[in-house]
């Protein structure tokens, strides 16, 4: 279990502090939707979530096998509904894999992707695209 608190501050900006590390962050409502876009918004912190999960299982399917990924790179799009109710309609990640790649089983980064808990978490409705670059 993990505890997160925070702090709805006004001006439809929060602070969120995670209690076992002590880190914290904030966020604002984005500009298209009434706040200043001064920090992540709520559905940012989603995407960014969906991003990083990706990232980090994809590095633990390679330790499965005996490979140590090191630095890659990815980019996450996140695209709102255009009706309401307002929400995450699609998320689009690109991934550029890492020199490390050849080492592992044909498409065993490309499953650890698709089965990440965030992928799991987030609504049929939110179409999720995963695209893979090739190493360098």
């Amino acid at each position: 279990m993990v505890k997160i608190t925070g702090e709805y501050q006004g001006g439809l900006h929060c602070a969120a502090l995670h209690e076992p590390s002590g880190n914290s962050l904030t966020t604002d409502a984005p500009k298209d939707n009434q706040g200043r876009g001064a920090a992540f918004s709520p559905t940012d912190l989603v995407a960014t979530a969906f991003a990083t999960c990706v990232a980090t299982t994809m590095a633990i399917a390679a330790r499965k096998h005996g490979v140590e990924l090191s630095a890659f790179r990815y980019e996450i799009t996140k695209e709102m509904s255009a009706n309401t109710p307002r929400r995450i309609a699609r998320l689009v990640l690109q991934i550029w894999l890492p020199a490390e790649t050849p080492l592992l089983p044909p498409e065993t980064l490309q499953r650890a992707a698709h089965t990440c808990p965030v992928h799991h978490s987030l609504a049929p409705e939110v179409e999720k695209v995963i695209t893979f670059h090739p190493p360098a």
